[in-house]
């Protein structure tokens, strides 16, 4: 079987891996191959690169979209999960169980399939354990969500240096905290503004934030204001990676295809002349993307923070 060639783009290496395990009998006709999510945490690689490699998959007629299953090897259909998939088929005796180990499990569940997929019975099945035996180390679902919240800022340390200047500073927290949503895009779902997480990883974000704030001539009411601000902007966006995720598990289009299977119907939209600015701007290829929606929004947040300090 031919090696994969360490010089080729990141897309391809990880279709040359890919269709190794397929050739090789790794992953056979029906199985599920990784999804985007999977493959942008394996490989460390941005979502647009995944979502490549498994066009490319598709194209070469290796992998094909199920409808709420997501990318499966082509032949079979689909086979239901066994006991233990996702957790590598281990088994943990009841008596034993940690909630470290609970609460990883949740988070391999709601990395792979979205939080949607995540349920204490699921959670149980993954673990091969009576279901009641995670209620001795968890008291609910909604306990279990705090837990894995607090994980996930754990995988994403804040420094413990300072950069030089408050908008250096937020800049950093911003990132970092765009970079835990990549990670694990169901956290958009489980963050609130008006109900804050009581997760101190989580709190130790505001921390931050209001430290590099202080001393700036701001008031409460403003300082506090503008955190959230900033945290809702980086959030507000992240929603999007879990339903750009899922949408493209059940259609098996990217989102580049999906528009270009939308151009009548646009084009049907502007011929009528009721949209004229819209009509002049698709006439220029604008690569608006959750990216460049972070990027940008990021960056005029931070403009009226210095123009408010400047007052």
């Amino acid at each position: 079987m031919a090696e994969i060639d360490e010089t080729a783009p990141p897309y391809l290496r990880i279709v040359g891996e890919l269709r190794r395990r397929i050739m090789a009998g790794e992953l056979g006709p029906g199985d599920r191959v990784p999804s985007t999510r999977q493959i942008v945490r394996e490989w460390g690689v941005a979502m647009a690169t995944a979502s490549r490699a498994l066009t490319v998959l598709r194209q070469e007629s290796l992998v094909r979209a199920v409808p709420g299953v997501g990318m499966v090897v082509t032949g079979a259909e689909p086979t239901t999960p066994s006991r233990g998939a996702l957790a590598g088929g281990r088994r943990v005796p009841a008596q034993g169980l940690t909630r470290d180990q609970v609460v990883r499990t949740a988070m391999e569940v709601a990395d792979a399939e979205g939080l949607s997929a995540l349920s204490m019975r699921r959670i149980a099945t993954e673990l091969d354990v009576p279901t009641m035996s995670l209620y001795r180390q968890v008291r609910a679902k909604e306990q279990l969500l705090v837990l894995m919240a607090d994980a996930a800022f754990a995988t994403h340390r804040l420094p413990r240096t300072f950069p030089p200047g408050w908008r250096a500073q937020l800049e950093l927290l911003c990132r970092l905290q765009w970079s835990i949503y990549r990670r694990h895009p169901w956290l958009a779902q489980v963050i609130s503004l008006t109900r804050p997480l009581m997760a101190p990883r989580a709190v130790a974000h505001t921390e931050w934030a209001l430290r590099a704030l202080s001393g700036r001539g701001l008031g409460q009411h403003n300082q506090l204001h503008l955190v959230a601000a900033l945290a809702n902007h980086v959030r507000g966006t992240a929603v999007n990676l879990e339903r750009e995720a899922e949408a493209e598990q059940d259609t098996g289009l990217t989102d580049d295809e999906w528009m270009a299977a939308q151009a009548d119907v646009l084009g049907g939209l502007l011929a009528a002349g009721e949209f004229p600015h819209l009509t002049r701007l698709t006439r220029t290829a604008v690569d608006l993307n959750v990216e460049s929606l972070f990027e940008f929004g990021l960056q005029r947040l931070l403009d009226g923070v210095e123009r408010l300090l400047k007052q």
